[in-house]
């Protein structure tokens, strides 16, 4: 039975550094609730792929802690990582499988029964309209139907913990409101999603909580309000920009024009 106060994940200090002596994370913590839709910003380079990366077991961290639905990612790592579903930023299909034997071989991987695959495939294709595609290789997928295929993937298991690195990353802007109505019925159903993202009105949307992370660390987290507060402006797009140095470039600016 769950702890009443057991986090979706929990990170605390958590370190990473390269051989080369690179640190891409410096005493990073976040804590995310069941159910919540939290959404981690942060320019390229910031640490958000490594800290994915760590929390999945695809990197291992120099030091600190992190614990899923309160199981142990380093000692438990089974438990952990059967309750997270993954999205990775880049396309990483095997060229050579369907798209039913994607997502059947991954439902086998975190072992489900035959049967069981067979029905999420079933609900899975037709939830992301790729039943017509189902006996097509990947390879010949358009791009956006290779990443309708990597968010199906992620889901086959039933994850309770669904991260999703820059989903709709090089998508149509019609794909994208498709996922973002999905990630939101999913999230209302109680799965808990992280989202990585450089599309600002898209964590505006839909996250309700927001971490800034920069060189490393965690700079400011709290609603899009919050943020905005923390920097003096007036939106979550300006606290960003007041986050990296690029205050120049609020719109406010731009739409008021130059003046000599």
């Amino acid at each position: 039975m769950p702890a009443a106060n057991e986090k979706a994940l929990e990170i605390v200090d958590l370190e990473k550094r390269y051989p080369n002596g690179v640190e891409a994370l410096r005493g990073v913590s976040i804590a995310i609730e069941p159910g919540d839709f939290f959404g981690l910003l942060g320019p390229n380079g910031a640490g958000k792929s490594t800290l994915i990366h760590c929390a999945t077991g695809l990197a291992q961290p120099t030091g600190g802690e992190i614990r899923v639905f309160g199981h142990d990612a380093l000692s438990d790592y089974g438990a952990a990582r059967i309750a997270i579903g993954l999205a990775p930023q880049e396309i990483n299909l095997d060229m050579f499988l369907t798209v039913e034997e994607t997502l059947d071989f991954h439902g086998g991987y975190f072992g489900m029964p035959k049967r069981d695959r067979k029905e999420r495939t079933e609900e899975l294709l037709e939830t992301f309209s790729l039943t017509e595609k189902a006996r097509q290789r990947t390879i010949a997928l358009s791009g956006g139907m290779k990443r309708r295929l990597i968010l199906a993937r992620a889901l086959m298991h039933r994850p309770r913990l669904l991260i999703l690195d820059e989903p709709t990353a090089g998508v149509d802007i019609e794909l994208r409101l498709e996922l973002w109505h999905y990630v939101q019925k999913i999230n209302a159903e109680g799965v808990t999603i992280l989202l990585t993202t450089h599309y600002l009105e898209e964590a505006d949307q839909l996250c309700g909580r927001i971490a800034f992370i920069a060189g490393g660390t965690i700079a400011a987290q709290g609603r899009s309000e919050d943020l905005a507060a923390r920097y003096g402006v007036a939106n979550l797009e300006d606290a960003y920009l007041a986050l990296v140095g690029r205050r120049e470039l609020s719109r406010s600016h731009v739409e008021g024009g130059v003046t000599a």
